[in-house]
């Protein structure tokens, strides 16, 4: 930090302009670090808050897998592994899930577009062979997989707002502890350098004024 206060001090002129310019860039400079630091708290407790809603919908999704499951074996107590297994391959693929994003101070948020539930028959295995359990059990799988993408959405989130806080904490430890003291620095080098001309030209005053006294 020393060596790079000092070759800024040697790149300035020490003049009163510069001095001005100085000042002005450190106040710029301390209300940036300011509003980086507030910016910095906001994002750290929106990252708290996803960290906390994550916590929730794992719950919520192991809850949803083990209800999904007693559904599917109610369907196989009733229709038979085969009889399942048979009507599996009659469901469609499913659609591809479109992706958005959405900024929160600066972060780009993943945002999945909700998957619409299929009902009854829609999802492609007909009526002959099969029982209302098996719609229970497939809606329960689809509540399922609705779930692991708010997880995977709230995941995605939590990575870039991590990121985004680590990158304002280098902005700001940048501001608070190289750039804002080399202006400092700078500032105070300018400021006894004039006050030191000041002082020659005083004294150079004074001792013409005696000259001419003298004479």
């Amino acid at each position: 930090m020393v060596k790079l206060a000092r070759e800024i001090i040697t790149s300035i002129r020490p003049t009163r302009m510069e001095l001005l310019k100085l000042r002005k860039r450190r106040v710029l400079a301390e209300k940036g670090h300011d509003l980086l630091e507030e910016k910095r708290d906001a994002l750290v407790m929106e990252f708290f808050k996803f960290i906390e809603m994550r916590r929730e919908l794992k719950k919520e999704l192991e809850e949803k897998i083990k209800r999904a499951y007693e559904s599917l074996i109610e369907a196989q107590m009733i229709m038979g592994r085969s009889g399942v297994e048979g009507a599996s391959y009659s469901v469609a693929e499913m659609a591809d899930v479109a992706v958005d994003t959405k900024n929160i101070m600066g972060a780009n948020i993943p945002i999945i577009e909700e998957m619409p539930l299929q009902e009854g028959r829609e999802r492609g295995y007909g009526y002959a062979g099969t029982s209302v359990k098996l719609d229970e059990a497939a809606s329960c799988f689809e509540e399922v997989l609705k779930h692991i993408f708010k997880l995977a959405e709230n995941d995605g989130a939590i990575r870039m707002l991590a990121h985004e806080v680590e990158k304002t904490k280098r902005r700001v430890n940048a501001l608070e502890n190289v750039f804002i003291p080399q202006l400092s620095a700078t500032q105070n080098y300018i400021e006894m350098h004039l006050e030191e001309l000041e002082r020659e030209d005083f004294f150079r005053r004074k001792r013409i004024k005696a000259l001419l006294e003298e004479m």
